[in-house]
Parts: C-alpha cells; sequence; structure tokens
C-alpha cells in the first residue's frame, strides 16, 4: 500500500499572509494545471508546490490543497459544468470546487464570473447521468456496483468527503485517556474510535506534528482501519516478527509498541526511500527492537536466512490504493484495469514469498488497501487453495476479538476483514489471516 492510508501532509503549517484573492485563484489555477496531467501523485505535486512558494500562510494552504481534492473528488461532473464559460478550464474548475471563503473567491472574480458561477451552481446535479453524479471511471463503478449493489451509491456518497484524521496512541509512552486529556487541554476535540483501542479521531485537520504529544512520540498519525491489521497480527513480546511491505512504517510501530519493544521485529521493504522515512518516526516512537532492511524482491537472500523462523508475517501489499479514495483522489484516475492485474500478479508472488518465513504454529497476515475483490478475496481464496496442506484460515472475528477489538462482527465478510468508508469510517482495507500447519 505504500503508505497511502497514513495520512495526507498538513497543509496548515507556515506563515499569515495577505495574498490578493486574484493571484491565489491564479495560483490555485497553476496547481490543477500540474494535478491534472494524472502524471505523479497528486500530494508529490502540492508538497512541491508549497515548497516553492513558502511565503503561503495556512489559510492559502488549506484554500489551495482542499481546492485540488475537491476537483479530483469531482473531475467528471465539474468538466461537464465546466464546459461553459470562458477562460482557462482549470481556472473554471477552480471556481466551482472553491474550498476557501465565499467572500475571498468574489473578490477574485469579474462580474461575468461571478453571473456564470451562479448560474452553473443551480444545476441540480440529482438529475445529471450516473457517471457524472458517482465520479468513478466505467471500470471502476461497475466493479464496485457489482460488489455492492445498493451500498454503491452510499460508498459514493463516502467517497466524495474528506477522510477523518486518525491517531494511535503509543501505548509504550502513554495511555489513550491520558492522550484524550492533554488534547482536550490544547482545545483539539477527539473522541476514542469504536473499533481500536488504540485509536482517537480528530475533529478538523489541526496541525498534530506541532504538538508535544507528537514530537515526544506519544501519538501517530495513522487510520483506524489499519491500526486493525496491527491487531490482527497479534504480535506478542519476544517474539520474531516481519512487517514485509513496511512502507514509511507505521503498522511497524504499532507491531513494535505491541511486543513492548522486545523480540525482534524487521522492517522489510524494496523502497529505501520509505524506509528512510520510517527513522525519525521510529527516534519518536523510543522502539529498539526494529530492524528496517530494504530488500530486491519477495526472493531476497535475507528473506531465505530467515525462512521457517518468523512467529508472525504481516503483508500490506502494494495495491490500487482504491480504499484511499478520500485521501487520494487522484487515484481513480490513474488505475486500469491493466494495473490492477499486474498488481494482482505481484501479490500473489509476495504473498508465496512472505510465506516462506513461518515457523509451524506462525501467524500470516495478507492486507490491502484496495476495495476490490481482485486484489483481494481472489488473491487470498487462490492462496488458500493452493496451500491448503501448509495453512489454515483463521476467522477474522475470532481474531479480532482476541485483540479487543471493539463491534468485531461489523467488520467481517466471510473469514476475511472487509472495512468500507461508508460503513465504518475508514479507508478501505481487506484482510486474510493464516497459520501455519
Amino acid at each position: 500500500m505504500m503508505g497511502v492510508n497514513e495520512g495526507p501532509p498538513s497543509w496548515t503549517g507556515g506563515i499569515i499572509c495577505t495574498m490578493h484573492p486574484n493571484a491565489l485563484l491564479d495560483l490555485t489555477t497553476d496547481l490543477l494545471r500540474a494535478v491534472l496531467r494524472l502524471d505523479a501523485p497528486s500530494d508529490g505535486i502540492l508538497s512541491a508546490f508549497f515548497r516553492q512558494h513558502r511565503g503561503l500562510g495556512p489559510r492559502e494552504r488549506h484554500a489551495l490543497a482542499e481546492t485540488t481534492y475537491s476537483v479530483l473528488r469531482q473531475r467528471l461532473v465539474l468538466q461537464h459544468l465546466a464546459q461553459s464559460g470562458s477562460g482557462p478550464l482549470e481556472r473554471r474548475l477552480a471556481m466551482l470546487a472553491w474550498q476557501g471563503t465565499d467572500i475571498f473567491l468574489r473578490g477574485a472574480l469579474a462580474p461575468h464570473e461571478q453571473a456564470w458561477l451562479a448560474e452553473v451552481s443551480a444545476t441540480d446535479r440529482a438529475s445529471l447521468p450516473d457517471k457524472l453524479r458517482h465520479n468513478l471511471p466505467d471500470w471502476l463503478a461497475g466493479a464496485l456496483r457489482a460488489q455492492l449493489g445498493e451500498g454503491f451509491w452510499p460508498l459514493v456518497a463516502a467517497l466524495a468527503e474528506p477522510a477523518p484524521l486518525d491517531l494511535r496512541v503509543n501505548t509504550l509512552k502513554a495511555k489513550r485517556d491520558e492522550v484524550l486529556e492533554s488534547l482536550a487541554r490544547a482545545g483539539l476535540q477527539a473522541k476514542a474510535t469504536p473499533l481500536s483501542p488504540w485509536g482517537l479521531r480528530l475533529q478538523g485537520k489541526p496541525a498534530v506534528n506541532k504538538l508535544d504529544l507528537f514530537t515526544q512520540g506519544a501519538i501517530e498519525v495513522q487510520d483506524e482501519g489499519s491500526q486493525l491489521l496491527a491487531l490482527l497480527t497479534d504480535a506478542k513480546r519476544g517474539e520474531m516478527v516481519v512487517d514485509f511491505c513496511a512502507g514509511a512504517g507505521g503498522k511497524t510501530l504499532a507491531l513494535g509498541a505491541a511486543m513492548r519493544n522486545t523480540g525482534r521485529l524487521y522492517a522489510f521493504d524494496v523502497s529505501g526511500h520509505r524506509l528512510e522515512a520510517l527513522k525519525p518516526r521510529l527516534a519518536r516512537s523510543g522502539l529498539s527492537n526494529v530492524h528496517p532492511a530494504q530488500i530486491a524482491h519477495e526472493r531476497d537472500d535475507r528473506i531465505k536466512r530467515l525462512s521457517g523462523k518468523i512467529d508472525r508475517v504481516l503483508i500490506d501489499a502494494p495495491c490500487s490504493g482504491l480504499g484511499t479514495l478520500r485521501r487520494n483522489p487522484d487515484l481513480k484516475w490513474r488505475q486500469s484495469p491493466k494495473s490492477v492485474e499486474e498488481l494482482q500478479v505481484k501479490q500473489a508472488a509476495i504473498l508465496a514469498g512472505a510465506a516462506r518465513l513461518l515457523k509451524p504454529g506462525g501467524r500470516l497476515v495478507y492486507a490491502t488497501c484496495s476495495l476490490l475483490t481482485a486484489e483481494n478475496e481472489f488473491v487470498a481464496g487462490t492462496f488458500s487453495a493452493e496451500r491448503a496442506a501448509d495453512f489454515e484460515v483463521v476467522p477474522v472475528q475470532a481474531a479480532l476479538e482476541a485483540a479487543r477489538v471493539g463491534a468485531a462482527a461489523a467488520v467481517v465478510s466471510g473469514p476475511y476483514l472487509r472495512l468500507w468508508p461508508h460503513l465504518h469510517q475508514t479507508d478501505g482495507f481487506f484482510a486474510a489471516v493464516w497459520q501455519r500447519r
């Protein structure tokens, strides 16, 4: 999943400036022109853009970022509505999706633009064709309709909204109740997450990276669904554990805390760049049992040397990331049936390679942040059929209940974990669990 479920960058830093409305709208137009090429992840483009424009204050950054994400979420319908009017298309899209104040936007618009915006905004979107209402590519809409039936439109509504900001309490350094009290003293509204015993959900998007709780390692930004994957792994004191596709290490840190900083926890990934992002998080966490290591592929010599020695393996597999569309709406335009097929082959190979690590009685967890059956039930079911002599499916509900996860029955689909944004207010996640015979 490459870290896509660990939250977008915060756009609330920087110094306050008083940019003229028209200048800010022009900047938004330039940013959209870059993002809508869809040739790179939008969060990376945003970060680079803000580095080029360091004078922007928190309000300006918020307006730029959230307007960009709003355009990506509603791209089809906004492009349809923007067919009328004049001037650059990206400027019209920014006007339609504007996430700053209305007064500020009006200050940027000429009289004819104000009249056009009022007329177009009055369009009854409920009367538009389905394709413009769901704002998904045809192949993805078809797949999700087939999977969800009547649940399709509630999912569409959820994907049109920004994701909440979830935190994981580092139980090595703090208790959840203590963190809740500290956040309240800082003027931040938060509540315990309903599923994860480690989780908190905040109102709005405060700059938590400025808090002492964050800099001292008591909290990390992590979606509640991602926390459940670490809970399913059930890593214990003194064990040998592998986070096979560790990325920037959100689940690695959760596993290390669950192990109470004992045993040995390997964080493997093919990307040295992503593992570098783990280092400052690891330093804050207080963990000393984590061993990051870059591997070339699932058959790397490091894997061979550990074959049959590991107690727990979590595979957070590379996937389409379509469960994170609230955070990364550009993914629906950058993925395709062909890319999903290619990922499916990679997922099966990674699962087979990682399975070699397990000792008898060891636990294997395969997870994605995809919504698609092709990357989830199909991959897990194929592995179960091919490795039935070696691996036994562990029903997820029992595993979650053993891990003190609340309302475990509500997140189960057959033997698997299935999380949906519209049902569970998390990112979309799938997980399957096996025990080696």
